[in-house]
């Protein structure tokens, strides 16, 4: 099984869900039959760790996402990939667009697959510090809905 998240530049949402992911996989004991993966729609932070803001929050609750790198979201990843989430609605549609005709991965918006109060995860990278708590929170509490449903898949 394979996971893919999509945010804009990846470098804040994305890569943020992937090292969430990855965490909570591996408490599940899950790590090494589920791979993840994050990529932008944009290309302007291509080969770029996350931002040191994403990094310093995810640091400071356990995660490490010092060793990604920002890439671009291809029209082989509809292949490579079972499942794609978008963080939001552009990205989404973005994502829709360039979909291939046969894809075989699950397009969908990564919030709407689960219960809660907003369907996008806001792009903290214009605010303050207290946007990446907020994202994080959204973030973490989506991946603990997603790990059971992957679990169910298997």
């Amino acid at each position: 099984m394979r996971v893919l998240f999509v945010c804009l530049g990846n470098i804040c949402r994305s890569p943020t869900a992937e090292g969430v992911l990855r965490h909570q996989l591996k408490e599940a004991g899950l790590a090494e039959v589920i791979e993840v993966a994050s990529a932008g729609t944009g290309d302007w932070h291509v080969g770029n760790p996350p931002d040191s803001r994403t990094r310093r929050a995810a640091q400071l609750r356990g995660y490490d996402l010092s060793q990604q790198r920002a890439q671009q979201v291809s029209a082989a990843d509809f292949e490579r990939y079972d499942l794609i989430l978008a963080m939001d609605n552009s990205n989404l549609g973005h994502l829709q667009a360039m979909r291939p005709a046969q894809a075989k991965a699950e397009l969908d918006l990564f919030l709407r697959r689960f219960e809660g109060a907003v369907d996008e995860v806001p792009d903290p990278y214009y605010g303050g510090e207290q946007g990446f708590e907020r994202v994080l929170d959204l973030i973490e509490d989506a991946c603990r809905a997603l790990v059971i449903e992957l679990r169910g898949r298997l």
